[in-house]
């Protein structure tokens, strides 16, 4: 816990007071609690279709909710009460040990209970599908599948539950009353068909379209194609083609804008210092602009095409193997470009840069935008194996995937970038070059036992800005994030009938995350850990039990 004495009742310094920063140990961990809520109610009726003879139909409605609220727990106060105890010298700042009576005091001016925000998310959709065959060629029935969906998503964010007044007498609870959402929602109507024609034997394609129109957005048509082929019976050769779409959420769309003032001292208008770096040249002094950040109304849909070849050999029930080749190329990206990269792309970026009627740079607008373009390729491959030896049956199954080409430009017109392989990246997922799931399986009568091995490669760790720019060489710093692998275990029962019992450790060895730096520039989501990779839970139980009625 950081606290700094200041007269909370005026800004006003005075010779008497003393500014500084304390670690507060007697505080305790900040925490926050927060309870989910989710819930779900679907009705469906399916069978065969009197009109059409041999064509199945299905029918479903569903609603679907998640409910979430957090709440303060130890470690927040009220910071004027805080700073009184430590005038009254009542609190120490100087001790490691407090008395009982600061403890005391300490626990009568905690926040804990306080409401922090919360937020309902709401789905409701109806769906139909009819399937069945349209006619018979040599080479076998051609299938087809029609149908439609309709869906509404509603969605509000409660950030003002508890009175300004209250919040602003906590001290550094992250309350987010600048994203307050009433309610927000979207229509979503869809129409798809798909055919599945055979045209030799062991050889079939697959076309399908499917027509989604969004409010606010218009209507999109995006088709998919997709050939299997079995020459012989061990061997599958498969690939696809398909394009993509996706709107902004409801979060990049709607929330408020929030002002933060920059902070660092390492920062130049780059219209008018060429070189980008705080210097005495003139046009090169530091500037501390408003940072803006949050929703855009503006934002549009990604669009994305997608392609993908493979093969699976299977010389007998115990044993397959298969990879696959794909790549993915988007354009319009949703993302939120750094500072970095609007600075080094001015001209491309230049209504991003506000400025006041004397031209003097006062914000630098760093919202979503859909901006450029990103192609990334790689290779998922997968192998399953299986014995029987010692009165039980082994298991093993492999799930990896290993990147070939991850990269990106900021506009369409731009050469692309260097490679964005094992490299820090705020936007999507990061491209580590290999990761995987290693499964081994142990079955003997009613017993099943999992041993499980996640691994995630290494990358290039997110430089901050003092050492980015030289000023600051830290003497152990380590510019490489180190690769992460966990192990997860379980033990299941099926010896009572239609009942499972499921006993789990989760990161059976106490793995902690790897450092990185992302976290220490303050705009991380994890406390010096990469939460894309890594967990931060260490060892933890799980035991489930699951009951089939039917």
């Amino acid at each position: 816990y950081e606290i700094s004495t200041r007269d909370w009742s005026s800004d006003v310094c005075s010779s008497d007071l003393l500014a500084f920063r304390w670690r507060c140990m007697p505080c305790g961990p900040r925490e926050i609690d927060t309870t989910s809520e989710t819930q779900r109610f679907m009705v469906g009726a399916e069978g065969p279709l009197s009109v059409f003879k041999n064509w199945d139909y299905r029918v479903g409605m569903s609603t679907a909710s998640s409910d979430t609220s957090s709440v303060l727990g130890n470690g927040y106060f009220y910071g004027k009460e805080f700073a009184d105890l430590i005038k009254a010298g009542t609190l120490n700042p100087f001790s490691l040990t407090q008395t009982d009576a600061a403890l005391s005091a300490l626990k009568a001016i905690s926040a804990n209970g306080v409401t922090l925000y919360g937020g309902q998310f709401t789905l409701t959709q109806a769906d139909a599908l009819a399937t069945g065959p349209l006619f018979k060629p040599p080479a076998g029935e051609v299938m087809a599948a029609v149908g439609t969906d309709v869906r509404q998503e509603k969605y509000k964010f409660n950030g003002n539950e508890t009175d300004l007044a209250t919040q602003a007498r906590i001290f550094n609870a992250p309350f987010d009353s600048i994203n307050t959402l009433n309610t927000v929602k979207r229509d979503i109507r869809a129409a798809f068909a798909e055919v599945l024609v055979p045209v030799v034997k062991g050889m079939e394609i697959t076309g399908a379209v499917r027509h989604d129109n969004y409010t606010g957005f218009g209507g999109t048509t995006n088709p998919k194609v997709s050939l299997r082929f079995t020459p012989v019976d061990q061997l599958l050769v498969r690939g696809s083609y398909g394009t993509g779409f996706r709107v902004p959420t409801f979060n990049q769309l709607f929330f408020g804008v929030t002002e933060s003032p920059y902070s660092g001292k390492d920062l130049v208008d780059p219209a008018k210092c060429p070189t980008l770096k705080v210097s005495t040249t003139p046009g090169c002094e530091s500037i501390t602009p408003t940072i803006l950040t949050g929703g855009k109304l503006g934002l549009g849909p990604e669009e994305a095409k997608q392609s993908t070849v493979g093969f699976v050999v299977a010389p007998n029930a115990n044993f397959s193997a298969g990879a696959d080749w794909w790549t993915i190329r988007r354009t319009g990206t949703i993302q939120s470009l750094g500072l970095t990269d609007l600075v080094n792309n001015y001209a491309l970026f230049t209504d991003n840069f506000i400025r006041d009627a004397s031209g003097v740079l006062t914000k630098i607008d760093q919202r979503w935008v859909n901006a450029g373009q990103t192609v990334t390729t790689g290779v998922d491959v997968n192998a399953r194996a299986s014995a029987k030896a010692m009165g039980a049956t082994w298991g093993l199954l492999l799930d990896g995937s290993y990147l070939l080409e991850k990269k990106s430009r900021l506009i369409a017109s731009a050469p692309f970038g260097a490679s964005e392989i094992a490299v820090f990246s705020r936007a999507g997922d990061l491209g580590l070059r290999w990761k995987h799931t290693l499964t081994g399986t142990y079955s003997r009568g009613n017993w099943l036992g999992t041993l499980t091995q996640i691994y995630r490669s290494g990358y290039k760790d997110y430089v901050l800005p003092g050492v980015a720019n030289g000023s600051i060489t830290p003497p152990d710093w380590n510019p490489n994030v180190a690769a992460y692998t966990v192990y997860n275990a379980s033990v299941t029962y099926r010896g009572v009938k239609d009942t499972g019992l499921t006993f789990g450790i989760k990161n059976l060895f106490d793995k902690a995350p790897p450092f990185a730096a992302a976290y220490d520039s303050n705009t991380g989501a994890g406390s010096s850990w990469e939460p894309r990779v890594a967990d931060p839970r260490l060892r933890s139980f799980t035991m489930s039990v699951d009951y089939k009625f039917f």
